[in-house]
């Protein structure tokens, strides 16, 4: 599951009560808590520090903006959990597929798409952000407090995707349950679902 041992609930007060949290929550206790099983008290700074960039976002712009930085990331897991909470708030099928691929269909106006490939490119380099980036979602509207919204949603899902991701958390076995199979592929952008078959590469 992953490349480092995780925790029970016997490792100590906040990791048990943790888990008891996410399990009322999920159903079941997903992967990325056990990771941060270790050092409970991070998951919580981190749900935290969330709640105060998702508190100043309508959660559709939220959802787009991670969902636009999980694809440049390759985290399969966060993929599919947003894309699990777009389809929920009333994303199509089709829909959801579309805007995960960046496709033409996708449910999305320009100002959208123009927030999307802002996120995608802090995401990506940073560093090749230009003042004519910022001025795109100026002229779609967007203030500048809109814009340091955006970037932090972005900017902070790299810490979680790449935590997960480089410590070997697979995307829980409970989305190939949950999501149609056509979009569990979709999503798969990186990491292979808990449980599924991936083939060995020889050492030469």
């Amino acid at each position: 599951m992953a490349f480092i041992s995780t925790p029970g609930p016997e490792a100590g007060d906040a990791t048990a009560a943790m888990y008891v949290s996410a399990e009322e929550s999920y159903g079941y206790l997903p992967n990325m808590y056990r990771i941060f099983g270790h050092r409970p008290e991070v998951m919580e700074k981190w749900g935290a520090l969330l709640a105060s960039i998702r508190g100043h976002m309508s959660l559709r712009r939220y959802e787009l903006v991670t969902l636009a930085a999980a694809r440049e990331l390759k985290s399969s897991y966060c993929m599919l959990a947003h894309g699990s909470v777009l389809l929920r708030e009333g994303f199509s099928e089709t829909q959801l597929a579309d805007t995960a691929t960046d496709g033409a269909h996708a449910p999305l106006d320009e100002a959208e798409r123009e927030m999307m490939r802002f996120a995608a490119k802090v995401v990506r380099d940073a560093t090749s952000i230009t003042r004519e980036d910022v001025g795109r979602l100026k002229a779609q509207g967007f203030t500048d407090a809109e814009i340091f919204n955006i970037t932090a949603a972005a900017a902070v899902r790299c810490f979680f995707s790449k935590t997960l991701d480089a410590l070997g958390a697979e995307p829980d076995a409970a989305y190939r349950e949950r999501l149609p199979a056509n979009l569990v592929q979709t999503l798969t952008v990186g990491r292979k679902i808990e449980g599924s078959f991936q083939t060995a590469t020889a050492t030469p």
